[in-house]
């Protein structure tokens, strides 16, 4: 027997910010839909980021066996729906051709092989067309957020100016458009021009502009950091969390369980917003093959962010219960000594750290002397500075810190945090590392070594999994991490014992977390 596989199964995905959707994923996402929406020849579907054009050609599909009795002829069925009911807005010029040839098996509209003969131009109902980003003062897009300094290129180039939040309905199609859904898998984030990978989201750009919009419903797949996390999306989470509108959520826990091959960090997530719709919302939390349905609301009493499986919020009330002060109350940002992540080596032995706001360097050495006496913990090792030479909170030199890294390990099978070590008297640190050290009075040896037991346990960072699923791990994100006696050491049996985890919530934590090497 001969196989022909889809070709949209096939694709090799641009990146790990922008994905192509999987045939069967689309159709998972179309089944959320009130079906009877296929069998209305006035039903109207927009894809605002249009990529391979699958969504667009599965809801035709859908629609071409839905319309049958109603449209008997097959080419005025697909005239009909062509024309009136399946509409798309490519993110380039590419994919406009791409996602043309998906659904008119054709890049032309009105191409001499387009299965559509109601076209006369060549773009049809997927419209691209090449847009300009507004600039503000501060060198960034008003509309998107992207950074001039990077963005700001001439006509061979492509901007990434996204038209659906660039411009107007009316201004992309020339009419006023009304649609009953809106649907798609929108490009992730954007290079804000700051060092490394250093970028903003961009999709919940996307759900905003098609809240404006005010669709019947309203189905995107994105990563799931707005969930818990996630930079610049504290006001937008907020807002959606508080709407009661998302009545269906599909939280992947790891990404390659609804991507294959591509690591999101945090995982991601699919929702039906509705626009009627005020309630709880059914939330399916996927966990490798495992499929966990619960009822509830996205917000949980004690929360600001959505907390992902029913283990999670068991465990977090069982916290929250026994009126703790947070550990996040030690913890400190990596800049608390005043220097940056930056150093510059002059020979081989001497450099310069660059100071916490960029403005000055302070001279350091590889190797320790008179001179340069204090310990400097920074990115791969140490180096030595004078005392004099530290900005910020010298006083604290002479105390015991615990050093915990910035950069994290998120997503569940991962250990969270990094992991921390003792920063000794006469010695401080960069900005690599958040520091924590009690707000009054010092830590002794015994507390500091008793406090990295208990950031080392599964306990402790599952409940920083719980409030973000980001790389970056402020003092924030130990908001649910309650205070401890650090007279003694923890272990994960004496904190499941003293919060009174079920088995499950056990099994939970210790399928979830990995071991602290």
């Amino acid at each position: 027997m001969n196989y022909s596989p889809d070709i949209l199964n096939c694709l090799a995905n641009l990146s790990s910010d922008e994905v192509f959707t999987s045939p069967e994923l689309a159709n998972r996402m179309l089944d959320l839909l009130p079906q009877e929406l296929f069998r209305s020849p006035k039903t109207r579907f927009l894809d605002p980021c249009s990529k391979s054009g699958v969504f667009l050609r599965e809801i035709t599909k859908r629609l071409l066996a839905g319309l049958e009795e109603q449209i008997p002829d097959l080419q005025q069925r697909i005239d009909h729906i062509m024309t009136n009911q399946v509409f798309g807005i490519a993110c380039t010029d590419l994919t406009a051709e791409m996602s043309r040839r998906t659904l008119y098996c054709s890049k032309q509209a009105n191409g001499e092989y387009s299965v559509s003969t109601a076209f006369r131009d060549a773009q049809g109902n997927l419209i691209y067309e090449r847009c300009h980003h507004t600039w503000n003062a501060q060198g960034r897009c008003e509309h998107c957020g992207a950074s001039k300094g990077e963005y700001l290129r001439n006509d061979a180039h492509e901007t990434y100016a996204y038209p659906f939040i660039h411009k107007s309905i009316k201004e992309i199609f020339h009419k006023d458009m009304q649609f009953d859904v809106i649907i798609g898998n929108p490009p992730y984030q954007m290079g804000d021009g700051g060092n490394g990978a250093s970028a903003l989201p961009i999709y919940h750009k996307f759900i905003e502009q098609t809240i404006e919009i005010s669709p019947k419903y309203m189905i995107f797949i994105v990563p799931a950091r707005w969930l818990n996390g996630g930079r610049g999306l504290d006001e937008f989470r907020k807002k959606m969390l508080e709407d009661s509108k998302i009545r269906v959520l599909h939280d992947y826990l790891n990404s390659t369980d609804c991507f294959s091959g591509v690591e999101i960090k945090g995982g991601v997530c699919y929702f039906l917003w509705e626009r009627s719709y005020k309630g709880i919302c059914s939330v399916y939390t996927h966990n490798q093959k495992n499929v966990f349905q619960s009822k509830r609301p996205l917000l949980e009493h004690g929360a600001e962010i959505f907390i992902r499986s029913v283990e999670q919020v068991g465990i977090f009330h069982k916290v929250l219960a026994m009126h703790e002060e947070s550990l996040s109350k030690w913890l400190n940002a990596g800049r608390y000594f005043g220097f940056h992540t930056k150093i510059e080596w002059l020979s081989e032995n001497e450099g310069k750290i660059q100071s916490a706001d960029g403005k000055s360097f302070y001279l350091i050495q590889k190797n320790k002397d008179s001179k340069c006496s204090i310990k400097v913990y920074v990115h791969g090792g140490q180096c030595w500075i004078s005392q004099e030479n530290i900005p910020r909170n010298s006083s604290r030199i002479s105390s015991y810190k615990v050093l915990v890294p910035r950069s994290g390990n998120p997503g569940f099978g991962n250990t969270i945090i990094g992991k921390p070590k003792i920063s000794e008297p006469n010695s401080c640190s960069s900005n690599t590392y958040m520091v924590a050290i009690p707000p009054h009075g010092d830590m002794t040896i015994d507390e500091a070594t008793n406090l990295c037991s208990y950031l080392n346990t599964k306990f402790v960072r599952l409940l920083v999994a719980t409030k973000t699923s980001t790389q970056s791990t402020p003092p924030d994100a130990f908001e649910f991490v309650p205070m401890q006696d650090f007279s003694h050491p923890w272990t994960d049996e004496m904190l499941y014992k003293k919060y009174g985890l079920t088995q499950d919530e056990i099994a939970f934590i210790e399928s979830m977390i990995r071991p602290m090497e």
